[in-house]
């Protein structure tokens, strides 16, 4: 991330609902790792542009597809369809994208 552009790492910097900024900080999530940011500020990826990345388990690649999700359903008033790979993982995410 450029360094002019350092504040997309801070989720409240994106244009998100106080409520899911709020749902965020209670899960101790207030900024992203740069290659999060990174992968949101490639080419049109915001515009819905398709993204292919790659990361490690456990390394923040939900938080990214999330963050896209959230706002295009916000900016398009679209619904959204979000394919997980584990019935935990989607019982999780249940609970708090509600």
């Amino acid at each position: 991330v450029p360094e002019d552009q350092a504040d997309k790492l801070l989720l409240a910097n994106w244009g998100l609902p106080t409520a899911v900024l709020e749902k965020y900080r209670s899960l101790g999530v207030v900024q992203m790792f740069e290659w999060q940011a990174e992968c949101l500020m490639l080419g049109h990826v915001l515009e819905g542009k398709n993204l292919v990345y790659s990361a490690p388990t456990s390394a923040g690649k939900t938080l990214v597809a999330e963050l896209l999700i959230l706002k295009r359903v916000l900016e398009t008033r679209k619904k959204a369809l979000l394919i997980l790979p584990f019935v935990s993982v989607a019982k999780e995410k249940k609970c708090y994208l509600q």
